[in-house]
């Protein structure tokens, strides 16, 4: 009988600890937070209310806020706090991990100072580990609550994707797996800063039509980027590609479409972000995003008009004003 694996995650909000919810029940798992009265909740009251209410987390899953403990004893490391916090955190994770131990990356940003996607900061941190990404459709709220979800483990390495599956995979939790990274990556990064538009359509009144074009003409941007860096196009139809874009452009839980939709009401970015209370990742990463498109050339209006409502000061109706103006040229081009 082989032993059973280790999961660690790192970060204890709402997805980081929804997802340790569901490995808890195939393999000890634990929390780290970074602060400790969160992780003496998650462990004594088996609950995290600040991120996710008073949803009941299972008893076996634990945390710790001690980061050293808590990557020492990790056989697998999960990577879940906030993309600008990524590199102080594995910098001082990386003397207390084995060499070797797979690392799945949860984020869904860019790094503002490099660019970098996620898995790339922790390939710079921790060179020689297997690295790849956990992504998906994936509202915490929902899947805590026991609804049906699925998700994708992408890494270059396909049998070791495989051999991480059975440890997130449950009956009501489907885990897939791609060799697509940087695809699965770019879609999950996109379509945050999508969804804040999707937000500010329905902060506006402007109607479904005017939303569904948002979306759709959204996956087309995240497509061409995606394209130009080298992904695989086909990775953009899949649940990390169109099925994360849909979920977050759509549920009332998702943290970027309700700044989207505090904006669209009249509210300032600050005002959003305050009332939010949470990071969303697509408010950091925008200008980012459109920075990488400007370098590959490739037109991303939608980003553009985005970056333009929350670093500029543009209201999201000159946003939508601005969209409207693109001249429409064919649908599978630009624009």
């Amino acid at each position: 009988m082989t032993r059973q694996m280790n999961v660690t995650i790192l970060g204890s909000g709402s997805w980081g600890t929804t997802l340790g919810s569901v490995s808890c029940h195939n393999t000890p798992t634990t929390i780290w937070a970074r602060r400790p009265e969160i992780a003496e909740e998650i462990r004594t009251q088996h609950t995290n209310t600040q991120y996710l209410g008073d949803n009941q987390l299972p008893s076996k899953l634990d945390a710790t806020a001690d980061l050293a403990a808590a990557c020492a004893q990790a056989d697998v490391l999960v990577v879940g706090v906030p993309s600008q916090s990524i590199r102080q955190v594995l910098t001082d994770a990386e003397p207390h991990l084995r060499p070797w131990v797979p690392v799945l990356s949860l984020v869904k940003g860019l790094e503002q100072s490099t660019k970098l996607r996620p898995t790339q900061v922790i390939d710079e941190i921790l060179p020689g580990h297997p690295i790849g990404l956990l992504a998906g459709p994936n509202i915490a709220s929902e899947i805590i609550q026991g609804k049906a979800a699925a998700a994708t483990i992408a890494m270059p390495d396909l049998r070791i994707a495989s051999s991480l599956q059975p440890l997130f995979a449950r009956n009501r939790f489907r885990v897939y797996t791609n060799t697509d990274v940087l695809g699965s990556e770019l879609g999950g990064v996109l379509k945050n800063i999508i969804a804040i538009a999707a937000g500010m359509a329905d902060g506006l009144g402007v109607g479904v039509n005017t939303a569904a074009m948002v979306i759709s003409r959204g996956l087309a941007e995240i497509t061409r980027l995606g394209e130009a860096l080298g992904a695989d196009p086909l990775t953009f139809s899949g649940l990390t590609g169109l099925g994360d874009l849909i979920a977050t452009c759509m549920s009332p839980a998702s943290r970027n479409r309700r700044v989207g939709e505090q904006l669209g009401e009249g509210r300032t970015i600050e005002e959003a972000v305050e009332i939010l209370g949470q990071v969303a990742e697509g408010v950091k990463t925008v200008r980012s995003v459109v920075d990488l498109a400007r370098e590959h050339d490739v037109e991303v209006p939608i980003c553009a008009e985005v970056d333009a409502v929350v670093n500029e000061g543009r209201t999201p109706i000159e946003a939508y004003r601005g969209l409207v103006r693109i001249q429409p040229g064919m649908e599978h081009e630009a624009g």
